[in-house]
This record gives C-alpha cells, sequence and structure tokens, in this order.
C-alpha cells in the first residue's frame, strides 16, 4: 500500500502506529493530506484518482460492497457524502481519503477523539486558514495510512456504529466524524477498475486477482470519458474522441493546448460563416464540430493523465462560452451580409438568452448541492407538486439509456445539441435559420426548465443565496453600497429587467420610425435598477432568490443594448460590449463553481447599476457609441489584467513568498 501511494503521487508516505499518531502527522502537515486503511486492495489508478480528484478538497472512495464489520455506510447526493452510517445508505466507504488542507485541522482532532485523546485547541478549524501552505494543491504534500485498528475508548466514536455489528474501524472513524461536523466531503466512485476492502487472506487473494484480471491503462482511458453525457456528445463524439485522447497523451499535447486548438477551430468556424457561400458553410459546419470534439478531448485529456489545475478548469469554461459566441458573431454578421438586416440583433439575442439560461443553470446546480447537504429540509411537502416532480425527475435519472432519460436530457438544449443544431442549420439553410433555430429550441428549453425549476425550488426551500457572498455574485459594486438597503430582491430585479425590456422596445420603435428615445425613458429605466441594486444588502434568504443574478443579468443586457439601439451605435459594438460582460460574469460563475475567491480587480469593474449609469449618461450627452466603446475596452483591460494577476502574478509570489512566523 505504501509503494502504491507513492506512484499514486503522494510525496511523503508515513505510516502511522496508532491515531494519535496520525493526528500528530496530520496536524504538522501543511498541504492535503491521504488516509487510507490497510486493508484496501486496489488498482494504483484509484489511489491516483482519489488523490488527483479534483471535485474538491476532501474527497472519500466509496464503494458498492456490501457493508462488513467496522465499515461505514455512506448516503451519497451530487456527489457529496451527506451522511454516515444511513440507513437509506448507497455505498460503503472505501478505506481512503484525500482531506484538504483547511480541513485538517478538524481531521486531526477527530483522530485525537476516535484515540480517547483531548483535543488540541491549535486544531481550532481557523487556525491554518491564513497560512498560504494550507491553499489546497494537486500535489500531496503528506500521505498517512493508519491502520485498521480501533480505539480502545468506545465513547470517542461520537455514538456511530458500523453497518456490520460493533465499533467502527479506524478510518472509518474519521470520515464519520467529519461528516459530523459538517465537512463537505465529496465522493470518489470506482468504475471500470477494481477496489475492495478486505479481511481476511482470502479476501485479499480474490481481489488482487480481480485488480489483476482489468488492463488498468485501458479502463483509464474508457474512464476519461464522463459516465454521463448528453446524446449528441455520447453517441457522434464520445464514441471516437478516446482515440484522440490517447494520440494527443502519446505526442504530449496537454489540455490547455487542445483548448486552444479547439478555440481556433471555433474562430475559423465564426469566419465561414460569416464569409457566406455553401462551401464556406459546410467547411465552417465541420470545423465547428471539430472543435466541439476537442472540445470533448481536453477534459478527456485531463481526466486520463490526471493534468488537472484550478487554471485548466477555469480556462475550459471560459473558452467554451467564448467560442459559442464568436460562433454566434460569425452568423450574425453572415446573415446581415446575405441581406437581413437584423442578423446582429439575433446574434445579440442569442448570446443574451443562453448567458441568463446559464446563470440560471449554475444557481439552480448551487441550490441543489446546498440542499443535498441539508437533507432534513427537503422533507416538507412531499406529496406536493414540487415533491412529485423532483422524485419523477429522480426516478428518470436513474432509468439511464431509456428513451425518457434521453429525452429529458436533450430538450434542455445542452452545448452538444446547440453545436450540432448550428452546424447543421447553417451548412444546410445558412446563418439565419442557424440563428433563428438557436433562438426557438433555447426559449422553449428556458421555459421549461424555468418553470419546473422554479416549482422544484419552491418546495426545497434552500435560501442558497445566503450561503454566500451576495454582493459578490450579484455583481453590485460600490454604488450599490451607498444606496439605502430595501428587500424583496428577486421582484426589484425582475422589476429592474422587465424595465430594461421596455426601453429596448422603445427604443427600437423609435429607431425604426426615424425618431429618438425620450429622455425620460432611460432615466425611468434607471430608476428602476438602482432600485433593485438597493437590495444589494438584503438578506436573500427566499426560496427563489437564486433567479437573482440572472434577472440581473438580463436587466444589465438588456438596458446596454437599449442604450446603444437609442444611440445609434453600430451592432457589432453592441454586440462587443455585451460579450465582454458575459466573460467578466462568467469568471464570477467559475469562480463559484470551483469555490474560488473574488477576481483580484473585482472592484474596478464598477458594478451593474455603475456601468448601467455611465451608458445613460453617454446616452443622453449624445456619445452611446463613445460610452461603449470606451467602457467596452475598460472591462476588457481590467478582465484581461484580473485574469493575469490571478493565475500569473500571485500564484508566482505565493511560491516565492516567504512565510512569515506563526
Amino acid at each position: 500500500m505504501a509503494a502504491q501511494w507513492r506512484r499514486a503521487g503522494a510525496d511523503d508516505v508515513r505510516i502511522a502506529a496508532d491515531l494519535a499518531e496520525l493526528a500528530d502527522l496530520v496536524a504538522a502537515a501543511t498541504g492535503p493530506v491521504l488516509v487510507s486503511g490497510a486493508d484496501l486492495v486496489a488498482h494504483t489508478a484509484v489511489l491516483r484518482h482519489l488523490a488527483t480528484s479534483p471535485v474538491g478538497p476532501t474527497v472519500a472512495l466509496v464503494l458498492t460492497d456490501p457493508p462488513a464489520p467496522g465499515q461505514a455506510t455512506v448516503r451519497e447526493e451530487r456527489g457529496q457524502v451527506v451522511e454516515v452510517d444511513a440507513a437509506d445508505a448507497s455505498g460503503v466507504f472505501g478505506g481512503a481519503l484525500r482531506v484538504g488542507a483547511a480541513d485538517l485541522p478538524a481531521l486531526a482532532d477527530a483522530a485525537r477523539r476516535a484515540a480517547g485523546i483531548a483535543p488540541d485547541p491549535a486544531s481550532a478549524p481557523d487556525a491554518r486558514l491564513n497560512d498560504p501552505a494550507s491553499v489546497p494543491s494537486a500535489r500531496l504534500t503528506d500521505a498517512a495510512s493508519a491502520p485498521d485498528t480501533r480505539p480502545t475508548d468506545a465513547a470517542s466514536a461520537a455514538g456511530v456504529g458500523a453497518a456490520g455489528g460493533g465499533p467502527l474501524g479506524a478510518v472509518d472513524r474519521l470520515v464519520a466524524d467529519l461528516a459530523a461536523r459538517g465537512t463537505l466531503i465529496f465522493a470518489q466512485r470506482v468504475r471500470l477498475l477494481v477496489a475492495h476492502r478486505v479481511g481476511d487472506e482470502a479476501q485479499r487473494a480474490a481481489a488482487e486477482a480481480a485488480v489483476a484480471a482489468v488492463d488498468e491503462d485501458r479502463a483509464e482511458l474508457k474512464l476519461s470519458v464522463k459516465e454521463r453525457d448528453d446524446f449528441f456528445t455520447t453517441f457522434f463524439v464520445s464514441t471516437w474522441s478516446p482515440y484522440v485522447t490517447k494520440a494527443a497523451a502519446r505526442i504530449g499535447i496537454g489540455p490547455t493546448g487542445v483548448t486552444m486548438i479547439s478555440v481556433a477551430f471555433a474562430v475559423a468556424a465564426a469566419v465561414l460563416f460569416g464569409a457566406g457561400g455553401r462551401p464556406a458553410l459546410v467547411a465552417g459546419a465541420v470545423l465547428l464540430y471539430l472543435g466541439f470534439v476537442l472540445d470533448c478531448v481536453d477534459g478527456q485529456l485531463a481526466r486520463y493523465t490526471r493534468h488537472f489545475s484550478a487554471w485548466g478548469g477555469w480556462l475550459d469554461t471560459m473558452a467554451d462560452r467564448f467560442k459559442e459566441y464568436v460562433v454566434y458573431a460569425g452568423l450574425g454578421f453572415g446573415a446581415t451580409h446575405a441581406g437581413f438586416r437584423y442578423g446582429w440583433a439575433l446574434a445579440l439575442a442569442a448570446m443574451t438568452l443562453q448567458t441568463v439560461r446559464h446563470m440560471t443553470d449554475t444557481w439552480y446546480g448551487a441550490l441543489h448541492d446546498e440542499a443535498a447537504r441539508r437533507p432534513k429540509v427537503v422533507t416538507a411537502d412531499a406529496g406536493g407538486i414540487g415533491g412529485k416532480l423532483n422524485a419523477a425527475s429522480t426516478r428518470v435519472q436513474a432509468d439511464t439509456g431509456s428513451v425518457s432519460y434521453w429525452l429529458k436530457r436533450t430538450v434542455v438544449f445542452p452545448i452538444g445539441e446547440r453545436w450540432a443544431l448550428i452546424a447543421i442549420a447553417a451548412a444546410l439553410f445558412g446563418p439565419l435559420v442557424a440563428l433563428v433555430a438557436v433562438l426557438v429550441w433555447g426559449a422553449l428549453a428556458f421555459a421549461y426548465t424555468g418553470g419546473l425549476r422554479t416549482l422544484r425550488a419552491r418546495w426545497m426551500r434552500v435560501p442558497v443565496m445566503a450561503t454566500v457572498d451576495a454582493a459578490l455574485h450579484r455583481d453590485d459594486g460600490v454604488l450599490a453600497r451607498t444606496l439605502p438597503t430595501t428587500r424583496r430582491p428577486l421582484l426589484l430585479a425582475v422589476l429592474g429587467a422587465l424595465g430594461s425590456a421596455g426601453t429596448l422596445v422603445w427604443a427600437l420603435l423609435a429607431v425604426h420610425g426615424g425618431g429618438d428615445l425620450p429622455v425620460f425613458v432611460p432615466v425611468l429605466a434607471l430608476v428602476l435598477l438602482l432600485g433593485a441594486a438597493q437590495a444589494s444588502r438584503a438578506p436573500h434568504d427566499g426560496s427563489l432568490d437564486w433567479l437573482v443574478p440572472a434577472a440581473l443579468r438580463a436587466a444589465e443586457y438588456l438596458f446596454a443594448i437599449a442604450m446603444g439601439v437609442a444611440g445609434r451605435a453600430p451592432a457589432w459594438l453592441i454586440f462587443g460590449y455585451v460579450l465582454v460582460l458575459t466573460l467578466h460574469h462568467y469568471d464570477l460563475t467559475a469562480r463559484l463553481e470551483k469555490r474560488q475567491s473574488a477576481p483580484p480587480l473585482h472592484a474596478a469593474t464598477l458594478g451593474w447599476p455603475g456601468r448601467s449609469l455611465l451608458l445613460a449618461i453617454g446616452l443622453i450627452a449624445g456619445y452611446a457609441s463613445i460610452a461603449l466603446a470606451t467602457l467596452g475596452a475598460y472591462l476588457l483591460v481590467v478582465f484581461v489584467a484580473s485574469v493575469v494577476l490571478a493565475w500569473v502574478v500571485l500564484p508566482a509570489r505565493a511560491r516565492g513568498g516567504v512565510r512569515s512566523p506563526g
């Protein structure tokens, strides 16, 4: 086992004689720690996957084996271990876990409790939070292997017992204690590879034979493909993309390199869509498809080679959105070039709709994750419509491969289906039809998911916005903090969005009729926006307040478009400005999903109320185009500078800095 952990990537492997020694080892560690019992028999790849898992700082191995005496059962929801020793367990703890640096004090305290030792005051949860070395990293600095012995003090087990009867084993007690403290523990399932906990030599021999019977590299290549993906990706990409993944690994191209090639393909496709003509449209469709294949390959390559990084995850998220919106720009230009007056308008509508949809997707996912951590909250009104929808969704998701399963995954219009629709429609019918098709399917999917998610969210009653920095993810800025506080954030955000939409309609009618937008219209819309900004510091504890960020994005984008239309700014300039805004907001959502802090220069982005105020002033002064160009260029510079600071300068300083005493 010690040799396997070294091959799995652990820098320093220690064998603890007992839990007290384990507690001392953990207390001295400055980075993520791996802990395992001596009863685990597994492929080295299983250990490497646990050691390098990108899902979160603290991860537990979970098996489907029947529980044996001394082994803890676990219940999972959305990839999280939400309960240990659960009556409705979904698996058994696999005897190994990786603990992130921020959770090390809790692990040390759990080991002392299990050993019957009084907790160490130095193991308070905040003891390491200000230590730069405690930031979780993919490279492990210490690994400890705890023998499968039981502490002599049964009371230190916090009342948790094994499903098979008797007290829990040593490592099982640790994971039970961490779960009881509310530590966020992600589950690492074993698929295609082999991992078993053994209790005697016969079981060990059988497990080792099972390990030897599996081609580890072949299994890892299959594991690089997501277990559950969308219809188009599953049947038209993943059937052959692993061959590209293995070829890329052999020639030494990393995931970031594949991502950049994918971006180049998408940009080339956008150029061809803009050029028009049947050969160019067909070539653009082919490049778009190949670009999407590479978009899948970069993730598969990261999983196959275990080359994960926060930068790579962030870049993949941002590149996906940039590629899609550049393609929309190409389609908009192509439709306009072909004689349709409102080609850019359709591209703007598609980008705005898709961004607002993504905001609801992100926050609904966060809502579900928080609900999983609060299982007792999701019990009221189980017989109501929300509870019935939740039960029906769970049944469909469990029925993998059925018609209803694929319909559910396809109707929401995921990225694979979007890119396939764009490629086919553009090649056969042209850019205009492609944009209209994206808008129609996207709007129907938004209505479908929005309605069902609203009902389920009212049933779950989880105030997810209250668990994060609401002002950060609202993107309010300094202006909002100077305004008086009001309540009802969702209502005010929706009113702001409706005001912006009304202003845009009025601006379109005015420009179409050859007139100007009356000054009071943008002023009234701005008043509604500032009213929404007043809810910045209000509690976001409503069951539907997870919709606030999406409503605010819609309000700002529609207002910016309205100011551009009223000021007769070039359509491409309006599109470019909104594109910069989307990059800024996707940066925030990517950081939310990866549990990262705010961008370094976030305050310099002025907040959506400040940006909207500047655009309104520019329109009233007669310089709408200059305002859009200047503010857009400024925000782009701030975004690029923030990226360089976050991913280059600050990490370099952290690596080369000197730790202060204590």
